[in-house]
Parts: C-alpha cells; sequence; structure tokens
C-alpha cells in the first residue's frame, strides 16, 4: 500500500528587500574627503614658492604645515560619513528606513 504523501507547510515568504548599493553618496564623499590632502600636498607645484610669507615662514612651509590639521578635519569627515553609511546599511538589512 502506497504512503501517504508528506503535508507540505505552507512558508510565507520574505519580504522584499531592496539591495542596499555598493556605492553611496555617503562613501564617495568619504573618499574625496580623504583624496583631497593627498592632491593637495602632492601637487608641489602649487606651492613651491617663498612668497607670501607669514611670520617670516616661506609659503612652502606654512601650506604643508596648514595641511597637518586639515588632514585631520578631512579624515575626521570621511570617518563620520563611512560611519554613517555603515548605520544605514545596517538599517537596510533589518528592513528599516534610512
Amino acid at each position: 500500500m502506497p504512503s501517504d504523501p508528506p503535508a507540505v507547510e505552507r512558508v510565507m515568504p520574505e519580504p522584499a528587500r531592496t539591495p542596499v548599493p555598493a556605492v553611496t553618496p555617503e562613501r564617495v564623499l568619504a573618499g574625496l574627503a580623504l583624496l583631497v590632502p593627498i592632491v593637495a600636498i602632492l601637487w608641489v607645484s602649487s606651492y613651491d614658492k617663498k612668497d607670501p610669507a607669514v611670520a617670516g615662514m616661506p609659503f612652502f612651509y606654512w601650506y604643508q604645515l596648514l595641511w597637518v590639521p586639515l588632514s585631520a578635519v578631512f579624515t575626521v569627515a570621511a570617518y563620520l560619513l563611512i560611519n554613517r553609511d555603515e548605520k544605514a546599511r545596517k538599517a537596510a538589512r533589518k528592513g528599516g528606513a534610512r
């Protein structure tokens, strides 16, 4: 005698999730924020001069020293943008809105 077929359970489909894009505006801005200090320092011909001097220090030196704190500001901005993007990604994976 053939056995009865197994009972099939009804499984509710998962709600459709929208995929999280790999490239987001926050990530693009973070990349640009990290790129700005690199380009500013590596483009030597833009600041290879003596004038204007500040407190007797030639432009070449004070321009480079100015980029030390500016680089920190750009790096913190990039960190905050990436952190914001990661929180949005976690919320999107859980089904929450941005």
